[in-house]
């Protein structure tokens, strides 16, 4: 794993926190993105040098599984995501290590990534994403 990618969070009214984070971080997002495969508009935001970013994500569907998390949880971190070379490789790994994933092949997720989301059972009450970049 290539370190952290980003921090996804949880919202309710994306366009409210979008304003709230603008201002927070003195800049506007470098992108907004519809990802239809996942119910959700997101919003991204480089967080000074690093290769760090924080996703903001708002549910487009009522059962989407964003709006789930938001129907039993409050708004806030809802996943840590790590950077991978080859995505398909880590996910092997990981379920040789016992570790079960939420899908069993990678889905295309925002800010052009494919994406897995490991069970949060199996990392201490953590989801994490793990995520390769599509070239």
């Amino acid at each position: 794993m290539n370190g952290i990618e980003h921090i996804g969070i949880a919202v309710s009214d994306l366009e409210k926190a979008t304003k709230k984070f603008e201002k927070i971080f003195e800049q506007k997002p470098y992108k907004e993105e519809l990802v239809n495969t996942q119910n959700v508009r997101t919003v991204f935001f480089n967080i000074g040098d690093s290769n760090t970013k924080i996703e903001l994500i708002g549910s487009t569907n009522p059962v989407s599984p964003i709006a789930k998390y938001l129907q039993n949880n409050k708004e806030g971190i809802h996943h840590i995501a790590l950077n991978v070379a080859d995505i398909h490789k880590e996910m092997n790994r990981l379920k040789s290590l016992g570790i079960r994933l939420l899908n069993e092949l990678p889905n295309k997720g925002a800010d052009n990534k494919l994406i897995c989301f490991l069970h949060p059972k199996d990392t201490n009450g953590v989801l994490i994403e793990i995520c390769q970049e599509i070239i």
